[in-house]
């Protein structure tokens, strides 16, 4: 994806976007992670939130997709929604599987052979849900 349309998504009308900072960062930007939040449908399915999560790479293990996670639960919850999903968890990311199954979601449905991992070819996807 290009640089301009990833940014046109990610902040696209409707998303509630977020950034988590790190202020002792020792080199480059202090932005260490950013999610945006939103309604998962529209109409009869706006009572349910979706997030998206991106972490700098060199920020990895450090806790900031846990944290980020807790956050939007709370921001979510605020805004009204009853529950929150996740549309599309790629099932060879076990680091992101395990975190969202430690941050009470279930893995409610699995996609067959959706994402084109560019090592492990063709991998599933999870849908994953948790209330609020």
């Amino acid at each position: 994806m290009r640089e301009a349309d990833a940014l046109s998504y990610w902040f696209s009308p409707g998303h509630e976007v977020f950034v988590a900072e790190d202020p002792a960062a020792l080199a480059g930007s202090p932005i260490v992670g950013t999610y945006y939040l939103r309604a998962n449908q529209q109409a009869g399915g706006q009572h349910v939130a979706n997030c998206g999560y991106m972490t700098a790479a060199d920020s990895s293990g450090r806790g900031i997709g846990a944290e980020m996670c807790r956050h939007s639960l709370a921001r979510a919850k605020e805004r009204g929604f009853l529950a929150m999903q996740f549309n599309f968890v790629v099932s060879s990311n076990e680091r992101a599987v395990r975190l969202w199954e430690r941050m009470g979601f279930q893995i409610v449905g699995r996609l067959p052979q959706v994402f084109r991992h560019p090592e492990q070819g063709y991998v599933d996807a999870f849908v994953m849900h948790r209330f609020l």
